[in-house]
């Protein structure tokens, strides 16, 4: 350790507690590794997955499975003393997962008359019943009959053949919308329908009382557009649009491990498939039940549903981690990550094509096999990680090409704001957000601080200062997003104390200046923060309440992002620095990780959270290997940018 480090030790607590805590978590890491070269960690969902999970297997004819027992074992573990089901530990009902919970127990045969039944059955009713379910919610409902498709809002697949000309066309939505709301407009348009046993029935989850919001103008008119549309399919090619629908779902099957390689449209893919008459048995459809089938996790007799997997993610996460943390840059552990990385690229012909014809080559995707999907912010951090190693001669060249081929197309992916958002180009027209079926709250797919402050430190990485073309709008970008209070809103993790720390550093390698008031603003909003007992924490609930940011219990993985704040605002030898270290070293498991009972990883905000199991290790490790270093490697990066 360094004479520096000694300076941060204090009562109880000494930098060799820190060293022996880096190696113990590096050693974890090393034994977690996979044999050829990746890392995956579970990636944890609300109980939805495991509802609609069984909802497809009994849409197949699965209804007997042990696995669906199991899944409804695990539904009833999760439910809430109150009755309800949550979308993360520590937060309230939520009538979406309460509805598709309840219905589920009821088809594997709990009684409407059982205790945990009943109280289901009054939290539900008290949150509004399944007219307040969201729109996905009510489709899926009315597939199995207990919901009227008459008040579903029409998913119109029409919206495949508008022209990419027209102001509202497919590919200004998000990607991850695209393909779930592709399928689902086959869904929509066909309205298939799977018998359930009477005893399964829901009907008494109606509210007769309950008043939907007044919907807005253009809401009402896209509700009326899609009603408008069901009853005129011949005069408006509907036949036309549902195969153009069958073919850009076929089409992105290909090489991939089901559609966008995340839960929700495989199930849809599932339900459209059978729709257009698929049978059982085609190989299309027994290959979308196989994806969904790997994502399932059995423990004794329980089974939870993975969302997707994170194996590229995961593996660029702890490879920087563990080079940071004093690890060689040529260590043959770090060296079979790298070349497993190399071989995870998205292809040309993928969605963000269609707004981007600048380059051919694009990035990183996160999952095992989705080439049409790759996103920004897997490709900056895997180029940041590739970045930091030393490589034999024989392979340096191909490195280097396509650490430069996906950095250009980063590149040519920034938005005219001057930020990055996560798959697409210039996704961000308001107007979207007011369809009827975009109550999941991610139609669009804007510039984000936390995903545009990643593109800053990649540019770092690579030797890049704030002159940079590109550096100078993602930093105008980036200033322009910090509130009053200091802080930075996270998009894709939770919340400001992930947006505040990225933005700290990303402001601070690229060569800004810490000491200017923006700096001092976040460093003083991160303190504020801290816990009594020296950790950070923020539940989701700061999404839909912003006085609660950076609020919550602490967190190894939030108390590792706040450390990282404060270390790139020069606050490396503050008591709160070392509080901070000293709860990591505190809290560290015997094997050498952590675990972060409370979930710090964002899908859609106020829809769906993640729980990143390899959050609680390799953010941790990041953070005390920078501490280590008394913040040597991090000057160094500013005085080089800002030289």
């Amino acid at each position: 350790m360094t004479g520096a480090a000694d300076h941060l030790a204090g009562p109880g607590f000494s930098p060799s507690d820190a060293q022996r805590a880096i190696e113990a978590a590096q050693q974890y890491l090393f034994s977690i590794q996979k044999d050829d070269g990746h890392w995956v960690g579970e990636l944890e969902g609300d109980t939805i997955l495991e509802s609609e999970y069984v909802l497809a297997m009994h849409f197949i004819g699965r209804t007997d499975d042990p696995k669906v027992r199991k899944a409804a074992n695990y539904i009833r573990d999760k439910q809430l003393p109150t009755g309800g089901w949550a979308l993360y530990p520590g937060g309230s009902p939520d009538i979406s997962a309460s509805a598709k919970a309840y219905f589920i127990l009821k088809l594997v045969g709990d009684s409407a008359d059982d205790p945990h039944m009943e109280r289901a059955r009054r939290a539900i009713l008290a949150l509004g019943g399944l007219d307040a379910c969201n729109s996905f919610t009510q489709i899926y409902l009315a597939i199995f009959g207990q919901y009227d498709w008459a008040k579903c809002p029409s998913v119109p697949p029409e919206i495949i053949l508008l022209p990419r000309w027209f102001y509202l066309n497919l590919y200004e939505m998000s990607s991850w919308s695209r393909a779930i709301i592709v399928p689902l407009s086959i869904v929509s348009a066909l309205k298939p329908r799977c018998e359930v046993p009477e005893y399964a029935n829901i009907s008494e989850l109606i509210n007769p009382t309950w008043k939907s919001p007044n919907a807005s103008l253009w809401t009402s008119l896209f509700l009326g557009v899609g009603k408008g549309l069901e009853k005129l399919p011949s005069i408006l090619s509907r036949k036309k649009a549902l195969e153009r629908a069958e073919q850009w779902i076929l089409e992105r099957l290909q090489e991939s491990d089901g559609l966008g390689a995340i839960f929700p449209p495989i199930v849809n893919c599932i339900f459209a498939l059978r729709a257009l008459g698929y049978g059982f048995d085609h190989p299309t459809v027994q290959q979308q039940v196989r994806e969904l089938e790997k994502l399932e996790i059995e423990e004794d007799d329980l089974l939870r549903v993975q969302p997707c997997m994170s194996p590229v993610w995961d593996t660029a996460l702890a490879t920087n981690a563990l080079v940071e943390s004093g690890v060689k840059a040529d260590h043959p552990t770090l060296l079979r990550a790298a070349r497993w990385l190399l071989d995870r690229r998205g292809h040309g012909d993928g969605d963000w094509r269609v707004k981007n014809q600048d380059v051919a080559v694009p990035g990183w995707y996160f999952e095992y096999a989705n080439p049409f999907y790759p996103d920004l912010d897997t490709t900056a951090q895997t180029i940041i990680a590739l970045q930091k190693l030393i490589y034999p001669a024989d392979d340096a060249a191909r490195f280097r090409q396509a650490i430069d081929e996906a950095h250009q197309w980063h590149l040519t992916m920034q938005n005219k704001d001057g930020g990055w958002g996560a798959f697409d180009r210039g996704c961000d027209k308001p107007i979207l957000t007011r369809m009827p079926f975009a109550d999941h709250n991610a139609m669009l797919d804007p510039s984000t601080a936390d995903l545009t402050a990643r593109g800053l430190e990649k540019l770092a990485c690579l030797g890049y200062d704030r002159m940079h073309p590109a550096a100078r709008k993602a930093i105008d970008f980036l200033l322009s997003e910090q509130e009053s209070d200091g802080s930075w809103f996270g998009r894709w993790g939770c919340n400001y104390l992930y947006g505040t720390w990225l933005a700290a550093w990303a402001l601070s390698v690229i060569g800004e200046d810490p000491g200017a008031p923006w700096g001092r603003r976040a460093a003083e909003w991160l303190a504020k923060c801290q816990n009594d007992d020296g950790g950070w924490g923020e539940l989701p609930e700061s999404y839909e309440d912003p006085t609660q940011k950076g609020r919550g219990p602490s967190t190894a993985s939030q108390t590792a992002w706040a450390l990282m704040g404060l270390m790139a605002l020069g606050e490396t030898f503050s008591p709160s620095v070392r509080d901070g270290v000293a709860y990591l070293v505190r809290e560290q498991l015997p094997d050498g990780s952590w675990k972060d009972e409370y979930w710090t990883g964002t899908g859609f905000p106020c829809v769906f959270y993640l729980r990143y199991h390899l959050y609680s290790v390799y953010f941790p490790l990041l953070a005390l290997g920078h501490y280590a270093d008394g913040g040597k490697r991090l000057r160094r990066s500013a005085s080089e940018a800002a030289s």
